[in-house]
């Protein structure tokens, strides 16, 4: 009985894996997962799903098209219906929560983007311990026998003794004859990630956009703590000035100053040189703006990425939400250092609707 629930219940999880990756467009635009976030899982609103079967009908039920009036013949409402919406008696589709580890929804995205592994560079002092298999012992579990070792011993043992007979070659050990796998705790660094996420927070930036930068990180995230033992996260808001903040601030400040881009380079540059030193870590930068910046700032912010940020980094993406009152012209001249710098990715998301599209492209690099 065991044994059948747990087929069932993984036949249950492809049939609902399979209905996200087919929804995924839809489920990452509506940001439906975010907010329901634990600690390894999220929870993910899906239609009732009812596997495929057949269904036996009434006989001489008639088929399409049986019933009176001639073929053309326009559909019209019955008598009396005025066509005014009333309240039903019948069920409805209902809703199923679904509850996926983020390793799976990470899996989920990378099938369906064919995102590349990404290849982590630095490495930090986090060790973990793993256990390896390095030896035989002589007593253990039956689960770690090993077999070949237990028959070859037996084999001996049984020749030697003059048991064997070569026309009915049947071996059976004795305890005597019994070798176990043995292991031993081996010490392993893993490498560890920090992701820097900044936004420019001044009075071009309508919660809508926000809500697009929202939901973009949240899955950018999942896709790198797949590859990860450990990720830190810092969020930097900008107007004219920058500033470190928490996660609930960068999504809910909105300023009404103007834009300075190079204050949050600035502040990014030494959040690196002291708390993340690219020899150690995997770093990663994230910037979201409507692109607009005051004109006079761009020859410094191109030049603080070029010759500070860039070197240290595993990826810079840039990503322009488009906004009614932004200029947009900032997307130029980030895009101009991609043709010299591997490391940068430029993206535009005019609306939610490019959100998968935009992720693709921040991603797809591997790095």
């Amino acid at each position: 009985m065991g044994q059948k629930i747990e087929q069932d219940l993984q036949r249950f999880r492809k049939l609902v894996r399979g209905k996200i990756k087919s929804d995924l467009s839809k489920y990452i635009s509506r940001g439906e997962m975010i907010g329901k976030k634990g600690n390894d899982y999220v929870s993910i609103p899906v239609p009732s799903i009812s596997p495929p079967q057949f269904r036996f009908g009434k006989k001489n039920s008639g088929g399409v098209g049986v019933g009176p009036g001639q073929p053309g013949q326009p559909l019209t409402a019955p008598e009396g219906d005025d066509g005014e919406p009333q309240a039903g008696d019948g069920p409805g589709g209902h809703i199923l929560e679904v509850d996926l580890s983020l390793e799976e929804l990470a899996q989920i995205l990378g099938e369906e983007l064919a995102l590349p592994r990404i290849e982590p560079r630095g490495k930090k002092n986090v060790i973990t311990e793993k256990d390896k298999y390095t030896s035989i012992r002589s007593v253990g579990p039956e689960s770690l026998k090993h077999f070949k070792r237990t028959f070859k011993r037996a084999l001996k043992r049984q020749i030697s003794a003059g048991s064997y007979n070569p026309t009915e070659p049947l071996v059976i050990p004795v305890r005597e004859d019994k070798q176990y796998r043995a292991w031993k705790e081996v010490q392993k660094p893993d490498a560890v990630a920090c992701v820097v996420y900044m936004m420019d927070v001044s009075g071009s930036m309508t919660d809508e956009q926000k809500e697009i930068v929202r939901i973009e990180s949240f899955w950018i995230d999942t896709w790198i703590k797949k590859h990860y033992a450990g990720v830190e996260t810092v969020y930097i808001i900008h107007d004219a000035v920058a500033q470190e903040v928490d996660e609930h601030t960068f999504y809910h400040t909105r300023e009404s100053g103007g834009t300075k881009i190079s204050s949050a380079y600035e502040l990014c540059n030494k959040v690196i040189d002291a708390r993340y030193p690219p020899s150690l870590w995997n770093v990663y930068a994230f910037h979201f703006s409507d692109g607009d910046n005051w004109h006079d700032d761009v020859p410094k912010c191109t030049a603080l990425l070029a010759n500070e940020l860039l070197p240290k980094l595993n990826l810079f993406g840039y990503g322009q939400v488009e906004s009614p009152y932004g200029s947009g012209e900032f997307f130029e001249h980030v895009n101009e250092l991609t043709a010299a710098h591997e490391n940068v990715v430029t993206s535009r998301i005019p609306d939610r609707e490019a959100i998968l599209g935009s992720i693709k492209e921040f991603l797809g690099t591997g790095r």
